[in-house]
């Protein structure tokens, strides 16, 4: 029998919501490993849409549950409703939407809140030491909930202009958590947390290289599940 994983969303479209290809290339190598996936978002009005094609602030409100059933083809739950028990493990794609809907770190950075709903997952799957994989700037969620951790979002400085967003290593430092560096095609496992870690877009590199670090996220995962 295959593994019993819940998906966490954020919305639909990086900048305001989780991002596409991530949640795609999860999803396609939990199919790949034979798992069994159950979708989730909050059911909360997102901080702000922005349009994608302008790159600029929409005067428009979104849901995120609303909003992530685009990329679940409908079939999904509201966070509220998800159980750890009914699950081996627990990941969460990237995406702006998740530093601006799941927490506040675009805004407040390491000063920021989480979701309770968020929050409270994660802690349930952490209690119950089943697997939480987190890529792009979702390890945030986990320097936030869990101090002490070992997270990767990829490079503690700008290597040759691929890791723009490094100050986020520093940061999770700040938490009192530990950053470890890795490339885009690796990931992070902390086995005492059972917290499996990868940059994603965090770092400017062809999607396929994205692809495959995702899928050593996914394997880790599942392998601790």
């Amino acid at each position: 029998m295959g593994k019993r994983v819940a998906l966490v969303l954020a919305g639909c479209g990086v900048f305001d919501g989780s991002e596409i290809h991530e949640a795609s290339a999860t999803l396609v190598h939990l199919s790949r490993g034979g798992a069994e996936v159950k979708i989730f978002a909050p059911n909360i009005e997102q901080r702000d849409v922005v349009n994608h094609l302008k790159g600029s602030p929409a005067e428009e409100k979104r849901n995120v549950l609303v909003e992530s059933a685009r990329l679940a083809r409908g079939n999904i739950q509201d966070l509220a409703e998800l159980e750890a028990s009914e699950f081996d493990a627990v990941i969460f794609p990237g995406g702006f939407g998740v530093a601006k809907n799941l927490c506040s770190w675009a805004v407040d950075g390491k000063n920021c809140t989480v979701n309770e709903h968020v929050s409270s997952t994660l802690q349930a799957f952490h209690s119950a030491k089943k697997p939480i994989g987190l890529c792009c700037i979702s390890p945030v969620l986990a320097a936030k909930v869990f101090p002490g951790c070992e997270v990767t979002v990829g490079q503690d400085k700008n290597v040759d202009g691929r890791f723009p967003d490094a100050e986020t290593a520093s940061a999770i430092a700040e938490l009192g958590c530990k950053h470890i560096c890795k490339n885009v095609n690796e990931s992070h496992v902390d086995k005492a947390n059972k917290i499996v870690t990868t940059c994603a877009f965090m770092c400017k590199a062809p999607l396929h290289e994205i692809f495959d670090g995702i899928g050593t996220m996914v394997q880790e995962v599942l392998k601790l599940a």
